[in-house]
C-alpha cells in the first residue's frame, strides 16, 4: 500500500530541510568565526595604537609589516578550517587571535618602555614567531585528516616525549635559563623542547588510557567515602610521579613537572571517573615537592619566596614583589595602557606578564582575559564531550586541560596562590616555543571538533 501523498510531500519536505540546514551549518560557523576573528584582531590593533599615541605621541609604523604578516596569517588559517574543516567550532581560533594579539600589545608597551627597537624588541620577535606557528598550526591541521590516526602512534607518542625531555640534559646542546635547564640550543637558535613534550604526552596519555581504562578502574578498597584504587594498579601513577620528580630535580622547573603530572592525573580521571586517583596523586606530587624543598636549594627558595616574598624584596623576592605592587598600582580599572610601571618588574613580557596586564588594565581587564581562557578551555571540554570515540574525547579534553593548568600554574604564581614557577601564559607571554605548541593545540581542537559536528547520522541523502 501506498504512502499518502501528503506524507510523502512532508517527508520531501524534511529532506530537503535537512540538506538546506547541512549546507548552511557550515558557512554560518565559518561567517561567526571569521566576524569574531576580525573583532579579536580589531582590539590587538586598537591597543597598539593607543599605546603608541600615549608613549610615543604619534602613529609609529614598526610593526606594521611584522603586524601584516600575523594578521595574514591567521587569516590564512580561517581560510584553511573553511576548506578542510568547515564544522570545527567557531570560537577557537577567536580566542586564540585575542589573547596572543592582547599579549604582543602589552609586549610592545614594555619594549617602548625599554627602549627596545628592531629585531632586539620582544614584540617584533613575538609577531614573526606567532605567524610561524599559525603556519605549523594551517600545516597540521592540512596533514591530519582525521585525529584517530594519532591513536595508531600511541607508544610512538610516547616515546618521542620522553626524547624530547631527555634533550636539555644532553651536553652541547642543553642549557639553563632563569636556572631551570628545559632550553637545547644549536647555533644560536633556543627552543624548549617540553612544550612540544606536552602535546605528544597528551596523544600518549588518551591512547593509553582507552586501552588500559579497564584495568585502572577495577574496583578498590573503600576509606573515608573514596574507592581507591588497587595496589597492582598504581604502576602507571608512580611512574608518572617519579618522570615528574625528575624533572623537578635535574631540570629544576616546578612548574614543567606540575604540568605533566598534573595533566596525567586529569585525564586519569576522565578515563575512570574515580576521584581516589586525584586524591593518590595529588599527595604524591605534594609529599615530593616538599621533601625537594628540604633536599634541593633552588626548590627551598621558591618556597620561601612564596610564603614570604618580603623577606628578601631586593633579592630573590625581588620579581614577586614587583608584580604584587603593580598589580596593586592597577587596581580595578588599572592605570591605562601605557601609562603604568611594569618594566620595574624582572622578565615582565615572559614569566610576569599577568602583572604586566593587571597593572594597565586592571582586575576587570584580567577578568576579560581569564574569561577567555575559560571560555577556550570549556570548547574543549565541550568538545571532548560530545565527541563520538573515546580516543577524540580524551584526547580534546587533555589539551583542554592543558591550556587550563598551565593558566592555573602561571596566575597563581604570580598571586601567590602556589609557589611561583617559570611556565609562560599561553598565547600571552614571550617565547617561540610556547606559541608553537598552543597553535598545534588549536589546530587539533578544531580537527576533532571537526569530527564531533560532522556526524554521517546527520547528513541525509536520497
Amino acid at each position: 500500500m501506498s504512502a499518502p501523498r501528503s506524507f510523502e510531500r512532508t517527508r520531501t519536505s524534511e529532506t530537503v530541510l535537512q540538506r538546506i540546514t547541512a549546507i548552511r551549518a557550515p558557512r554560518l560557523l565559518r561567517g561567526l568565526e571569521l566576524a569574531l576573528t576580525l573583532f579579536a584582531l580589531a582590539i590587538g590593533v586598537g591597543a597598539v595604537l593607543i599605546i603608541d599615541l600615549t608613549v610615543e605621541g604619534r602613529f609609529t609604523v614598526e610593526l606594521l609589516p611584522y603586524g601584516a604578516l600575523f594578521v595574514a596569517a591567521v587569516l590564512g588559517l580561517h581560510v584553511t578550517v573553511r576548506f578542510v574543516a568547515p564544522d570545527a567550532d567557531p570560537l577557537i581560533l577567536p580566542l586564540a587571535t585575542l589573547l596572543n594579539s592582547i599579549g604582543i600589545a602589552m609586549i610592545y608597551r614594555i619594549d617602548l618602555a625599554k627602549a627596545r627597537v628592531g629585531w632586539e624588541a620582544f614584540s617584533v620577535r613575538q609577531l614573526v614567531w606567532s605567524a610561524i606557528a599559525i603556519a605549523i598550526a594551517i600545516a597540521v591541521l592540512a596533514v591530519i585528516r582525521n585525529h584517530n590516526v594519532l591513536y595508531r602512534y600511541t607508544y610512538l607518542f610516547g616515546l618521542g616525549a620522553l626524547l624530547l625531555l631527555l634533550l636539555p640534559m644532553l651536553p652541547g646542546i642543553g642549557h639553563a635559563e632563569g636556572g631551570a635547564r628545559v632550553w637545547i640550543r644549536i647555533q644560536g637558535f633556543s627552543f624548549q623542547p617540553g612544550e612540544i613534550a606536552k602535546i605528544m604526552l597528551a596523544v600518549f596519555f588518551a591512547g593509553y588510557l582507552v586501552r588500559n581504562r579497564d584495568a585502572l578502574s577495577m574496583v578498590g578498597k573503600k576509606f573515608a567515602g573514596i574507592r581507591f584504587p588497587r595496589g597492582r594498579d598504581l604502576g602507571p601513577l608512580i611512574t608518572f610521579w617519579l618522570i615528574a620528580m625528575a624533572v623537578l630535580v635535574f631540570q629544576r622547573d616546578l612548574g614543567t613537572s606540575l604540568l605533566y603530572f598534573g595533566l596525567f592525573l586529569s585525564m586519569l580521571y576522565l578515563a575512570t571517573g574515580r576521584v581516589g586517583w586525584i586524591v593518590l596523586g595529588l599527595g604524591l606530587f605534594v609529599a615530593g615537592g616538599l621533601l625537594a624543598s628540604q633536599l634541593f636549594d633552588y626548590v627551598g627558595r621558591r618556597f620561601q619566596n612564596w610564603l614570604d616574598p618580603f623577606a628578601d624584596p631586593y633579592g630573590s623576592g625581588n620579581q614577586m614583589v614587583q608584580g604584587l605592587f603593580g598589580m596593586a598600582n592597577g587596581g580595578m580599572t588599572g592605570t591605562g595602557l601605557g601609562q603604568g610601571f611594569p618594566q620595574d618588574t624582572p622578565v615582565p613580557e615572559s614569566d610576569y606578564i599577568i602583572p604586566s596586564l593587571g597593572e594597565e588594565i586592571g582586575l576587570i581587564g584580567l577578568f576579560v582575559v581569564l574569561a577567555a581562557y575559560l571560555i577556550l578551555v570549556g570548547r574543549a571540554l565541550r568538545i571532548g564531550f560530545a565527541g563520538q570515540d573515546d580516543f577524540g574525547k580524551l584526547l580534546a579534553a587533555g589539551l583542554g586541560f592543558a591550556i587550563a593548568l598551565q593558566v592555573f600554574i602561571v596566575v597563581g604564581g604570580v598571586t601567590r596562590v602556589i609557589p611561583l614557577t617559570g611556565l609562560t601564559a599561553p598565547f600571552l607571554a614571550a617565547g617561540g616555543s610556547s606559541l608553537i605548541s598552543n597553535w598545534i593545540i588549536v589546530a587539533l581542537l578544531l580537527r576533532i571538533s571537526n569530527s564531533v559536528r560532522n556526524r554521517p547520522k546527520l547528513v541525509i541523502r536520497s
